[in-house]
């Protein structure tokens, strides 16, 4: 595959140093992500991640919340959009695809009657739909090419499609 490096604004000497490395040792590629969340009062808290500012999260008026940030539910739509935007960048970049815009709308289903203790059984959502818009001269098998890679590369999105162990727990002196 020829690699061009300044496609899209996107650095894919620091992506295909990184590759090489796992590829030489395995490993490196297990790696572990973290947040931390603070309650701020009512339905709203913050998200730290790394050194960057806190994420506020909120719940809108009608669930009883605020409506000064999104919620969680909406920030999980916004990561799926967001990890599929990286992905469509690098890998457009990758293919020597230039993109002039590139667009991610995403909305999801999700059932009240668990949340508020009216029985069910499944609080999260019942489906996700995305509709990706992207504008290019690239012509559509390559589009297509793109596309299917960049949803078999998503770790995101692959969180979301399959059963992930999690594991909640209540830590002592709580």
């Amino acid at each position: 595959m020829t690699i061009h490096t300044h496609t899209n604004d996107v650095d894919l000497e620091t992506v295909q140093t990184l590759a090489r490395a796992i590829a030489a040792e395995p490993e490196r590629a297990a790696t572990t992500w973290r947040a931390s969340a603070t309650w701020t009062g009512a339905f709203r808290s913050e998200v730290r991640i790394r050194a960057f500012d806190p994420i506020p999260s909120d719940e809108p008026t009608a669930l009883g919340g605020s409506d000064t940030a999104p919620n969680p539910v909406e920030q999980l739509l916004g990561a799926l959009a967001n990890c599929l935007v990286v992905g469509y960048a690098v890998n457009a970049a990758a293919a020597g695809i230039d993109l002039r815009g590139l667009d991610v709308d995403i909305e999801g289903d999700l059932d009240l009657t668990t949340f508020l203790g009216l029985g069910g059984t499944h609080a999260g959502f019942d489906d996700i739909r995305v509709t990706v818009r992207i504008d290019t001269d690239a012509d559509a098998e390559a589009v297509g090419r793109l596309h299917d890679t960049v949803v078999a590369t998503s770790p995101v999105a692959h969180t979301l499609q399959r059963p992930v162990p999690v594991a909640v727990a209540l830590a002592e002196g709580a």
